[in-house]
């Protein structure tokens, strides 16, 4: 996305186009009424990433468009991210600027921020980082309160203080605390995953008994949802994600939730088949789960032909889809045995055509 793409006088249009998009590719499904969420109009990502490109004397941010991959695009302030990263952008640069160690073959700065403040610089080089860089990122991080470096090169990672960032998010009155970690998957919009909880939080308002979630990530909708079910065991493959969600859930309290290192389709196979399950999910308490409900957050392949069958055996299904294609796909595989009774559209990426979905479905 360019920059020069992110118009907020002209969201409330964009906004409609993706409405529209949407229901006219649903429009021969048995759809309820869409929800539609919408995003703040700017300041909505809690991460960028930039290339640096130098010239001369200067080194600045850069973008590239597609269409001209070779001719860098300069990115001062950035309207789609955060106040945060806008304010870091032009402090992190002339803090560089006159350091070579810390300059030289700079080609990359990733930020990670959070609605309390915190921030992650990963800086990323074309040349080796020793003692002497990490000497200067040591200094250099002590000009920036609340903020954590990090250098990469060539698959070398030096970490000054930490790899991650602890966000909090309010849903509904209540406040829970995720570790982000750094290169791992979190949602980039924060106010857009505040009402996706909340939404959540509301469809299963009438649900009880045991939730199982696919591609729970770090525990983004487990957390929250645990009040919802007397027992939930989430599923997700990502290490770095399982080890985060393990930490979240015991950051938060939440005693009910268990999370199994699987991966779904696995776990389908498992939970389809007549064999012994596997010994990860007998320890989690998979074998006496019973569940009313199941949550899925897929990739944007949707779900697989094996946990569409699974799925299509428990009662309550809901699904968070970033594609809204293969959505449709798995929806009408389902409606031999399920409705939809709630839809919704997250605005999770402005200014661009990805949409995010969710809807619920029940038994017939």
């Amino acid at each position: 996305m360019r920059p020069d793409q992110i118009q907020p006088e002209h969201y409330a249009a964009q906004l409609q186009t993706k409405q529209d998009s949407l229901l006219e590719l649903m429009a021969d499904l048995d759809m309820p009424e869409l929800e539609v969420f919408e995003s703040a109009p700017s300041h909505y990502r809690m991460r960028a990433e930039f290339r640096i490109w130098h010239d001369g004397d200067d080194l600045f941010y850069a973008m590239f468009d597609s269409a001209d991959p070779r001719t860098p695009i300069r990115v001062d302030q950035f309207l789609a991210a955060s106040t945060l990263i806008n304010e870091l952008m032009p402090k992190l640069l002339d803090a560089i600027r006159d350091i070579p160690v810390l300059r030289y073959k700079l080609f990359q700065v990733d930020f990670l921020t959070t609605t309390t403040g915190e921030a992650l610089i990963s800086m990323l080089y074309h040349k080796p980082i020793d003692d002497e860089w990490h000497q200067a990122a040591v200094e250099l991080n002590e000009s920036f309160p609340a903020c954590h470096f990090i250098g990469r090169s060539r698959k070398r990672k030096q970490i000054l203080t930490r790899d991650f960032v602890m966000e909090t998010l309010t849903v509904q009155g209540r406040k829970y605390h995720y570790q982000q970690v750094e290169n791992s998957f979190t949602q980039p919009n924060a106010g857009i995953s505040e009402k996706m909880l909340e939404w959540a939080l509301d469809v299963t308002k009438g649900c009880s008994g045991d939730l199982l979630e696919m591609y729970c990530g770090n525990g983004n909708f487990s957390i929250p949802l645990a009040r919802r079910f007397d027992r939930v065991i989430g599923t997700e493959i990502a290490k770095v994600s399982v080890n985060s969600a393990s930490l979240n859930v015991a950051m938060n309290g939440v005693s009910n939730v268990q999370v199994v290192k699987m991966a779904s389709e696995d776990v389908s196979d498992a939970l389809n088949g007549d064999g012994v399950l596997p010994k990860a999910l007998v320890q989690a308490g998979m074998d006496t789960l019973n569940p009313s409900a199941v949550l899925v957050d897929p990739p944007r392949a949707g779900l697989d032909d094996g946990t569409v069958e699974l799925v299509r055996k428990i009662d309550q299904i809901l699904y968070i889809s970033c594609n809204p294609e293969t959505l449709k796909n798995n929806v009408d595989a389902l409606s031999t045995t399920h409705k939809v009774t709630r839809f919704a559209m997250f605005d999770q990426f402005p200014y661009t055509h990805h949409v995010e979905a969710g809807v619920f479905l029940e038994r017939r």
